[in-house]
């Protein structure tokens, strides 16, 4: 893992761009707020995990599914904690995103990678 010698970079921008877009599109407010909280996970683990100064974040609505991808420098793909300790203040972020969303990835770039989830507005 590499050490942030720089403070958190300011996501208020792409929350906010997620946010209205959902909102526009007539996205339940429970469901925006379970996108964000995935989109800070994402964008936290790229900070801290990849040192990445401003990670970048894509937000697509297409048809009814919503896709986030957050991309950095490192080319190490994401490995959730299989016994992550409950008392732990860190290590389950992962978990939460997959528990958030409808699906979940990460994939390899020339350089860095890219990890996403996806959402499916109700029917």
């Amino acid at each position: 893992m590499r050490a942030c010698n720089f403070p958190p970079p300011d996501w208020s921008a792409a929350r906010h761009e997620l946010r209205e877009a959902l909102a526009a599109s007539g996205w339940p407010p429970d469901v925006i707020s379970d996108a964000e909280l995935a989109l800070h996970e994402l964008f936290v683990n790229a900070w801290r995990h990849a040192g990445s100064q401003a990670p970048l974040v894509v937000v697509i609505l297409l048809n009814r599914t919503l896709r986030v991808s957050v991309a950095d420098d490192s080319p190490t793909l994401p490995e959730p904690r299989t016994s992550a300790d409950p008392y732990e203040l860190s290590g389950r972020g992962l978990h939460l995103v997959r528990s958030l969303t409808h699906r979940f990835g990460a994939d390899p770039r020339k350089n860095g990678k890219v990890v996403w989830f996806e959402l499916d507005a109700a029917a």
